[in-house]
């Protein structure tokens, strides 16, 4: 199964057939999951075999781990180069009969008989395949090849029917494995993590244990130079990683106790102890490749296309070729035999395999070329709008700045206009108690800034796009915004004004709606925020602050990211709002945020780009584009890539139609043979896999090599395009 064309085949096969729930093709792997009940498994497996294919049925373990089924594929490949090669030589020997020997019926005889054998060796598999398209009434590559083969055999043209036969299957081959390229560089990724690790014993010693059995909890201890097998968090240690593979960062992360480390990465300097937060086949390394391995399965609107152009285009050649094979005799005196001939040489130009498989190629190379830069697409489609995105909304904690904030400052309120007056140690304590429970990021500011003993808060609750709240000491606190304020009369707070005007988050301590306390939390906007602005506005992309903080927040953390449009104050609703304004105004809207609190927008956003995503389900799932890392530079990478990518699917396109122009004018004005034909579609083939393989090289956004790294020296080819 190597392409689309074949796949339509096989589903075309098996979704007539009772018991079958649902299909799921990888072709990246040439796997399909058949979600069905037991016994339409044997209806299946007959289904299959007569569209022409052979089924392998895997166990759900081989489904899953693709990597060996890839060997075995790899394998049988190299078994066949033998029989194609037996096929060539025979090919190659008819030609010479035909040239050479005399011409009696015995040397003809030996001809005929040398080229039959090479058009067995190396078309069995295409006559299998074409036959039963043909039985079905269905007209593909194979149907196309079988009958031209066929057809100059018969007219006996048989030398050259066993040379293209046996060019084409060579052609086929190198195809193939140039496709497998493509398709299979993320499975490279597997190689990263080691198969064993060294695992602390209940007696305090260290055993090699391999991976895959190493359970949660356990300690793991990693050296100075190897890789890491498992993803958990630091607890005893300190060293730099290289986490390229995962991330795409360039300059290895020092990471110390608590630090979350990512299995297939390099621990750089110092011996690490991390505790394992993730089995084997849960790590983020390999949710990574099963997400791009799911997305080379969903079909880009330009590959959709292609395939419903080659359903049309194909029959409409076969009938074109017959008209060639009829009209010209019957009406102009051509002789019989040279329009057939004519006619069999359009059949095998006609051959859309370079058309079908231009599309596959290209965009699973650029899907792997983003993953190896730690941005996860979630689809071709993704990966082919993004270049026409207009706008994108930001948010603001953790997408332009740190999302760490600390508290700078805090006061009692000016007055609390007619509510009990509380002591300074009380509104600390009361405060620091009420932002405990929360896990919001002011809140854990507020929490370890103030660093005083937490009391217990009774009747504890969040209030949406507010705070929270909670009963201490008898008396309903809430900490949170300024939503909170209920009273129209208190008098405005000098130290809230003061905090905002220099450009602090502002959290309020309120009883009964009235202010007790102010608290100012500063969060730092990131160093690569201004440039990763710079480069949308010079890509003509237009970026929005969406933020829930207050207006002169949103105003000084976009004045210093360069942005002109910020927008302040927003609850979700709000955001969502904003968002389809956006869309209205400028066309098509991305939206940039941390895939959690900003998901109603996310999931309204033509394209949804979540920040931060190594190791976070809920960041992965949520978003149509992971970023791994909290740079928003990769956001102008994927834009520009999705650009690229297109550049390329119209060059591939190009191509292959642009060949078969010529060819089909060289065939009708009698210049072009067979030989050319077969030559013609191999070089498209292989020009446009070619072509779309050139996105695994460089490109846009490849982040630059980091110097002086010793382990990098090391790192498998995959991973130091990561660099």
């Amino acid at each position: 199964m190597d392409c689309a064309a074949e796949e339509s085949d096989i589903r075309r096969a098996l979704e007539p057939l009772a018991g079958i729930r649902s299909l799921r093709f990888h072709l990246g792997a040439r796997t399909l999951v058949i979600d069905a009940a037991a016994d339409a498994l044997p209806g299946a497996l007959a289904a299959i075999r007569k569209a022409g294919y052979d089924p392998q049925p895997q166990s759900s373990e081989a489904a899953d781990g693709e990597g060996a089924h890839l060997h075995e594929h790899g394998a049988g490949m190299a078994g066949g180069l033998p029989r194609l090669a037996a096929a060539l030589s025979l090919a190659i020997a008819a030609e010479a009969v035909s040239f050479f020997a005399p011409d009696t019926t015995a040397w003809k005889l030996a001809g005929m008989a040398l080229a039959a054998v090479a058009i067995w060796l190396s078309g069995v598999e295409t006559y299998q395949k074409g036959l039963a398209a043909l039985r079905h009434l269905r007209l593909n590559i194979n149907a196309l090849m079988a009958v031209a083969v066929t057809g100059a055999f018969l007219l006996g043209e048989w030398p050259e029917a066993a040379m293209v036969m046996a060019l084409y299957a060579i052609a086929e081959m190198i195809e193939a494995r140039a496709v497998d390229g493509a398709r299979n560089a993320i499975q490279g990724l597997l190689s990263l993590a080691p198969e064993s690790a060294e695992v602390q014993q209940a007696d305090g010693s260290w055993r090699a244990t391999p991976a895959k059995s190493v359970a949660l909890g356990d300690v793991v201890r990693v050296k100075p130079g190897e890789r890491i097998a498992l993803d958990g968090t630091v607890t005893a240690g300190q060293s730099a990683i290289d986490q390229s593979a995962v991330t795409g960062e360039s300059i290895p992360v020092e990471k110390a106790a608590g630090d979350p480390v990512f299995a297939g990465t390099v621990n750089t300097s110092g011996g690490l102890e991390f505790r394992v937060t993730a089995e084997a086949g849960n790590s983020t390394l390999a949710r990574i490749i099963h997400a791009v391995e799911e997305a080379q399965g969903s079909r880009a609107p330009t590959q959709r296309f292609v395939d419903r152009f080659a359903a049309v285009y194909t029959p409409a050649v076969f009938v074109l070729a017959l008209a060639v094979a009829v009209v010209p005799p019957l009406f102009f005196g051509w002789a019989w035999a040279a329009a057939l001939y004519k006619a069999l040489v359009l059949l095998v130009i006609a051959c859309p395999c370079a058309l079908v498989i231009a599309t596959p190629v290209t965009v699973v190379s650029g899907l792997t070329a983003l993953a190896r830069r730690g941005i996860l697409v979630k689809g071709g489609v993704y990966l082919e709008e993004a270049r026409k995105l207009k706008a994108i909304a930001l948010d603001k904690t953790g997408t332009l700045t740190e999302g760490k904030p600390r508290l700078v400052d805090w006061q009692p309120a000016d007055s609390t206009h007619g509510v009990a007056s509380w002591s300074r140690d009380d509104l600390a304590a009361i405060a620091a108690s009420l932002a405990a429970r929360s896990d919001h990021p002011v809140s854990k500011a507020i929490t370890q800034g103030l660093a005083v003993a937490n009391e217990t808060v009774d009747e504890f609750t969040a209030l949406p796009g507010r705070g929270v709240q909670g009963r201490l000491r008898g008396t309903l606190f809430a900490l949170g915004n300024q939503r909170l304020l209920t009273d129209p009369d208190a008098p405005p707070d000098t130290h809230r004004a003061a905090f905002e005007a220099a450009g602090h988050s502002v959290s309020l301590l309120t009883a009964g709606g009235v202010a007790l306390a102010v608290f100012a939390v500063a969060d730092t906007i990131r160093a690569s925020s201004a440039a990763a602005v710079a480069e949308l506005l010079a890509m003509g992309v237009t970026p929005v602050m969406l933020t829930g903080d207050n207006a002169a927040t949103a105003r000084h953390v976009a004045q210093q990211a360069g942005i002109a449009d910020a927008r302040g104050q927003l609850l979700p609703e709000d955001k969502l709002d904003a968002l389809r304004d956006l869309q209205r105004r400028y066309g098509p809207t991305a939206m940039a945020g941390d895939g959690i609190n900003d998901a109603p927008a996310l999931a309204q956003a033509d394209i949804g780009f979540a920040m931060g995503g190594a190791g976070t389900d809920i960041a992965m799932e949520a978003a149509d584009v992971v970023i791994m890392t909290d740079d928003l530079r990769r956001v102008a990478t994927t834009i520009a890539f999705s650009r690229r990518t297109h550049t390329v699917l119209v060059q591939n396109i190009v191509i292959a139609l642009g060949i078969k122009v010529v060819f089909f004018g060289l065939a009708i004005f009698g210049q072009a043979s067979m030989w050319m034909a077969v030559f013609a579609d191999m070089g498209a083939s292989l020009l446009v896999v070619a072509n779309g393989l050139r996105l695994l090289r460089g490109g846009p956004g490849a982040p630059p090599s980091a110097p002086n790294q010793p382990a990098a020296r090391a790192t498998p080819p995959v991973a130091r395009h990561a660099h």
